[in-house]
């Protein structure tokens, strides 16, 4: 997905990861995707620049979607879709 793409979902779900360092974002994305229902849309902040890394990692091994991430204001806006 293009950034303005992303900038324009519509999300279920936000969590606010700014203040944990890895893998803090990761396990908050794990604990916050059992709220969500099937194709609804996560966004994980995050100013980990691992999480780029860990979160498309983590959706490929669970089944969820990769969407894409954007870069704002020193963090991280990494999108996801639950399967």
């Amino acid at each position: 997905m293009t950034t303005e793409e992303l900038r324009t979902l519509t999300v279920a779900k936000s969590v606010d990861a700014r203040g944990t360092a890895c893998p803090g974002p990761l396990l908050e994305a794990k604990k916050a995707i059992g709220t969500l229902h099937s194709n609804d849309v996560m966004e994980i902040l995050s100013a980990d620049e691992g999480t780029k890394v860990d979160i498309p990692k983590w959706c490929g091994k669970q089944g969820h979607e990769y969407l894409g991430a954007v870069e704002e204001n020193g963090y991280f806006k990494v999108y996801m879709k639950k399967k």
